[in-house]
């Protein structure tokens, strides 16, 4: 996601999903719940989480100390045309780029 304040690509926000427990002891602090609708239940999975920051190299380093591998990754992006008419109030940069990274990771 391109902020509209920068011309470089940076994260938007990271996702989260897993076992509600597990997410919580390996990012502990840094986990924002606020968008899953059954906080008191920790023995289930969940895929509303996200970071409340959005340094992926953080976040890969919180799961590499809790004993996690990167399995595996995939992305996708599209590209609109660079010329096309814009509505009002829509960002050039955004209307041009819209990117997706997953990155799944393992613990044995």
């Amino acid at each position: 996601m391109v902020t509209k304040t920068t011309t470089a690509r940076q994260t938007g926000r990271i996702l989260v999903c897993g076992r509600v427990d597990l997410c919580r002891s390996v990012f502990g602090e840094t986990l924002n719940e606020s968008r899953d609708p059954d906080h008191g239940q920790s023995e289930r999975y969940t895929s509303r989480f996200f970071l409340k920051h959005s340094f992926l190299e953080q976040a890969f380093d919180m799961l590499v100390e809790q004993g996690f591998k990167m399995a595996g990754s995939c992305g996708s992006g599209t590209a609109g045309a660079a010329n096309a008419d814009l509505k009002p109030g829509v960002d050039a940069e955004e209307n041009r780029w819209n990117h997706y990274n997953e990155f799944v990771f393992i613990r044995d």
